[in-house]
């Protein structure tokens, strides 16, 4: 399949002028519109074809984009006003200005799946003059400039999309960023720098963002030199480790960004067994998170006790308790688990756990947790694993499908409330059962009283009194743990040697427009593919030989969906524990 894959993705290529370069990812793109764009692609590519009010730095900080200043409040914290750049032009060479952000804002409130980053916070928009933006808000809220730093709200050209008010325009863009888009499929973009940018104009000529369906295209394409940068988005753990192996050699360069992305667990917490706040406590002393961490991406993923990830304020102390076996066990017991039913046999809680089965790490979650809670409460738990496609996932996680399943999340915006409120919002609730809203479509099903007054503080409050409302709301969601989590994400880039060292903005995107070649390197001018797939130059192109053989050759997981042949990571064993 591999030798395959690097023709394939030849031949897909057009001819590329010196200075652009091959991008490439799992992920494929069904619309460029920012009204339906969901995804990682899509955030990715709107962030070079399009501005926002602000943006986060690698540092996190907030910087003024096309606004010149952070909002000013008046009437109460319920009047914002923006002063907006006035150099800022539209790539069809109309003029951004503040009645062109409120048609935007609008459009966006009428439209987007995202609409929830304003529908609960903005009341109204208007010009409160040539560019100056005003916006009522529903109730104080001190954290609006992050929420407007969402790459969802990045203005379009009035001009361009008067037709497309109300509905979407799914192939073309027309925006205010430092790139233009010149063609447009699911599987490739191709951007070319915009002349009239107003701000620094990008270090290349011109980008192809291509999309490649499985780990195996990306990891031979990048070895062959048919792309020139590769997002570690969808790629599997064992070719990330490679690739970062190789990169400590010097043969290929590697960038890091800031860790926006969690992945956690959801425990629906209001049906049996997991309606039992002991059991669900047990599993959260039951998760080995380093070892996990450690035999699931060989540590390129950080272990998480926190739902907000660093280095959000919040994210420290950590609320969910570190692995211990021997409190695990005393809480099974208590819930009438683990206790002996004759020579050899004992009262084992038989519990569902669900992945995404499209997403290679959550199958090896999946059977390394199995292992592990196999090895330390073999007596008191078994998990019965299943596979399931992510899109299936989320369409049934509302109903209340999975008793246990892992997921992640990236927050809209860099705050804490980004990761809060879509986790643990309820509108309606009985109780500490979520009816309808945010924990229900989660598939946790968990609040509890007086919650949602709580997250709703979030949005007034600043400074010191906020962090540490947030770590009250953490405490008291790790106390009763409709949710566990487990690690955060770290974005990574790998590139060709001749190209500087990928970097990464404060959402953890690749920073595109900053892709740009070595000074001092011997590599080629260009980037990409010559007419037919031929490599324009690249210095000891290396043959693509697939990725490095998985750490440990196991047995096959009981109780698993996953084809017998595929081994479960092996667990070392733990002096005292009966398997």
């Amino acid at each position: 399949m591999l030798a395959l894959a690097v023709p394939l993705l030849a031949g897909c290529q057009p001819p590329h002028p010196a200075g652009e370069l091959v991008v490439a990812s799992r992920s494929s793109l069904e619309s460029v519109d920012p009204v339906d764009v969901t995804t990682f692609a899509g955030t990715q590519l709107l962030s070079a074809l399009g501005d926002p009010l602000y943006a986060s730095d690698a540092s996190g900080r907030l910087q003024p984009r096309l606004a010149t200043a952070l909002p000013r409040f008046s009437g109460g914290g319920l009047v914002a006003r923006i002063s907006l750049r006035q150099d800022v032009r539209f790539q069809d060479g109309s003029r951004f200005d503040a009645a062109a952000m409120v048609f935007s804002l609008q459009r966006f409130l009428a439209l987007a799946k995202v609409s929830y980053l304003l529908d609960g916070r903005v009341a109204s928009v208007a010009a409160s003059g040539p560019f100056e933006l005003e916006l009522r808000l529903k109730r104080p809220c001190a954290s609006l400039a992050a929420v407007l730093s969402s790459i969802n709200l990045t203005p379009v050209s009035p001009r361009a999309y008067r037709a497309h008010g109300r509905r979407s325009l799914r192939d073309r863009f027309v925006g205010t960023g430092p790139y233009r888009l010149a063609a447009f499929t699911p599987q490739q973009q191709r951007l070319l720098p915009f002349a009239g940018y107003w701000g620094a104009p990008p270090s290349n000529r011109g980008l192809s963002l291509v999309t490649l369906s499985n780990s195996t295209a990306l990891f031979g394409a990048l070895l062959s030199g048919e792309v020139d940068v590769l997002l570690s988005s969808g790629l599997d753990s064992d070719q990330q480790k490679d690739l970062h192996r190789r990169a400590g050699r010097g043969s290929l360069v590697e960038g890091i960004g800031p860790a926006v992305e969690i992945g956690y667990l959801t425990l629906r917490s209001d049906q049996p067994p997991l309606a039992n706040p002991d059991l669900r406590r047990a599993l959260a002393y039951g998760l080995d998170r380093r070892l996990i961490n450690e035999r699931v991406s060989y540590g390129m993923r950080d272990p998480l006790r926190s739902l907000v990830p660093a280095p959000l304020p919040g994210s420290e102390p950590p609320s969910w308790p570190a692995y211990d076996p021997a409190r695990a066990r005393a809480l099974f017991r208590k819930a009438g688990y683990c206790q002996a039913q004759g020579p050899g046999r004992s009262r084992r809680l038989s519990l569902p756990l669900s992945f995404r089965s499209n997403v290679p790490a959550d199958r090896l979650f999946a059977l390394t947790w199995q292992a592990q809670l196999q090895r330390d409460l073999g007596d008191c738990i078994s998990l019965e694993i299943t596979g399931i496609e992510s899109t299936t996932a989320y369409r049934q996680l509302g109903a209340g499908a999975f008793p246990l399943i892992l997921l992640d999340w990236s927050g809209d915006y860099p705050d804490a409330n980004a990761y809060l409120q879509p986790l643990l919002g309820c509108g309606r609730a009985q109780g500490n059962r979520c009816l309808a809203g945010d924990s229900a479509a989660s598939g946790s099903f968990w609040t509890a009283p007086g919650l949602e007054a709580e997250l709703a503080a979030l949005e007034s409050e600043r400074g010191q009194a906020r962090q540490q409302r947030v770590t009250r709301i953490q405490e008291r969601v790790a106390a009763a743990s409709p949710y566990l989590p487990v690690w955060r994400v770290p974005p990574r880039a790998w590139a060709q040697p001749w190209l500087a060292t990928p970097q990464f903005d404060g959402s953890g995107r690749l920073v595109l427009q900053a892709l740009h070649r070595r000074p001092q390197a011997g590599g080629p001018q260009a980037g990409g593919l010559q007419a037919g797939g031929a490599q324009t130059g690249r210095p000891g192109a290396v043959a693509a030989r697939g990725a490095s053989a998985p750490a440990a050759s196991l047995p096959p997981a009981q109780g698993s969906t996953a084809p017998a042949a595929d081994p479960r990571p092996q667990v070392p064993a733990r002096s005292g524990v009966t398997p």
